[in-house]
């Protein structure tokens, strides 16, 4: 899969321009010579204006950066994202069920189709949530789905995040600003809304609301607070669905239920997307020293009296290790193949993957089982000999703990760089809400590796964002 040369969806092989970018080439051609590098600037002093900054933990030079936005849009055609819509949607129902099921009677484990080891004993599987039905019995409501592309027709999963998605503030805003920036570049093109997803998200969530409450529900957005790396999405998000934003002190629980304390007088709370993790949400039931969380929450949710949004427990449903039997929990649940296939992977505790894992480890892309932003993990065809032979040692200890994959050759995007515009890698980030209905906003996050040649996407890695675009027909 990484044999070949990257996949660019702008241009075909002989140098010609594939048709849903004919519009965009010709755009870029009326441009004047320096017309993007100030396009670049604006969106830059926008951004900086609104405050649409991340945290980089770890870091020696300041905490608080922009997101790099790259002004020239990835577009994807109607017939490309009708394939990818029904595949992601294929996917997130099989992951509730399994989620139900695990939580329930696990025949999937019983089957021998997913080891019990594996969940029983995983960090992320949440024994409190055995035999509890969560409203509309759906556990996760808001997914991402990791999507990579490595050919015309050949998009793979990387990951599904089922926890607590983030980045689609990011979305929302690049779409903002390309409205801005270049209103001419939209008027050649029929592109699909994104910015519904603030009301379709609020719509989702008032779904699955309990239904023992009176009149409209009541919705919070439970942060840990504005030193949290995503904080400004969370601001972000509860402005645009009329939502107010709580931190764990904001809230109480009272004769079962949930309020919110107010102005005027405590206040019921029906639904809570919480942006805090689950050891952290009730240091009841979790981690006792948890100062983010609420005291008796998890009571109050099991009793049926609040929503949790997502459930604590889905984390089983993004292990690394997991994603690997998606396939057959397609198959289990649904009774279907998969439409859209997972990225093939090494599964370690295996000896004789282990052993072929080790010998080509320059050749590989290995992965922390619950890692994320783009940390703990190894691109071996960029890495040092020293990076490689600790990661042998890491993987010998805990075989457990690592998944490995071959090094994909991702798809480029023309990008706006400082010598002028050029290729480079892409992901995308869909984002699927689920509740009376299941709704996947077009197109979702474009992340882009900003350095020649990096295949590593994530902004806290040097990564940046672009619009993206997919064309009605």
């Amino acid at each position: 899969m990484s044999d070949s040369a990257p996949f660019d969806e702008m241009y075909n092989a002989d140098g010609s321009v594939r048709d849903p970018y004919l519009e965009l080439d010709a755009w870029l051609k009326e441009q004047p010579a320096q017309a993007l590098k100030l396009m670049s600037a604006d969106a830059e002093g926008l951004f900086r204006r609104l405050g649409i900054t991340f945290a980089v933990y770890g870091s020696n030079e300041s905490t608080e950066r922009l997101i790099p936005f790259d002004i020239i849009p990835r577009i994807i055609s109607a017939a490309e994202w009708r394939r990818l819509s029904k595949g992601i949607e294929q996917r997130v129902r099989a992951l509730n069920a399994f989620l139900h099921d695990i939580y329930h009677r696990q025949e999937i484990l019983k089957a021998g189709r997913v080891p019990e080891a594996l969940i029983l004993q995983n960090s992320a599987f949440c024994p409190e949530m055995m035999g509890l039905d969560p409203a509309k019995g759906i556990y996760s409501h808001i997914i991402g789905v990791d999507i990579v592309r490595v050919g015309p027709n050949d998009f793979y999963v990387l990951e599904d995040n089922v926890r607590t998605p983030s980045g689609v503030s990011y979305m929302l805003e690049n779409r903002e600003a390309m409205l801005h920036l270049a209103p001419d570049l939209f008027q050649r093109h029929k592109v699909a809304p994104v910015e519904t997803y603030a009301e379709n998200l609020r719509r989702t969530l008032e779904s699955v609301a309990p239904e023992n409450r009176q009149g409209a529900p009541t919705i919070a957005v439970l942060t840990p607070g504005i030193y949290n790396s995503a904080y400004f999405e969370h601001s972000f998000l509860a402005d645009q669905m009329g939502a107010q934003l709580c931190e764990g002190p904001d809230l109480f629980v009272e004769g079962g239920k949930v309020y919110m304390r107010t102005t005027t007088g405590p206040e019921r709370v029906d639904v809570i997307y919480r942006r805090i993790d689950d050891d952290f949400i009730d240091p009841l039931t979790f981690r006792p020293d948890s100062l983010l969380g609420v005291p008796g929450l998890f009571d109050a949710y099991r009793a049926g009296n609040v929503t949790l949004v997502n459930a604590p427990g889905t984390g089983i449903a993004d292990d690394k290790a997991v994603y690997t039997y998606v396939p057959e929990i397609i198959e289990f649940y649904l009774g279907e193949k998969p439409l859209l296939n997972n990225v093939p992977t090494y599964n370690c505790t295996d000896e004789e993957q282990r052993n072929y894992v080790l010998a080509n480890i320059e050749e590989l892309v290995v992965k922390e089982v619950h890692g994320s932003g783009g940390y703990g993990m190894l691109v071996g065809p960029t890495s040092t000999k020293a990076m490689r032979e600790e990661f042998k040692r890491r993987i010998l200890a805990r075989p457990d703990n690592y998944i490995v994959q071959p090094t994909l050759a991702l798809s480029t995007c023309p990008t706006s760089v400082k010598a002028g515009i050029a290729p480079r890698h892409v992901d995308l980030r869909p984002y699927v809400l689920v509740g009376d209905k299941i709704r996947i906003t077009p197109g979702g996050l474009t992340r882009v590796a900003l350095k020649k040649g990096s295949l590593v996407v994530n902004s806290s890695q040097g990564g940046g964002t672009k619009d993206t675009w997919v064309l009605e027909e």
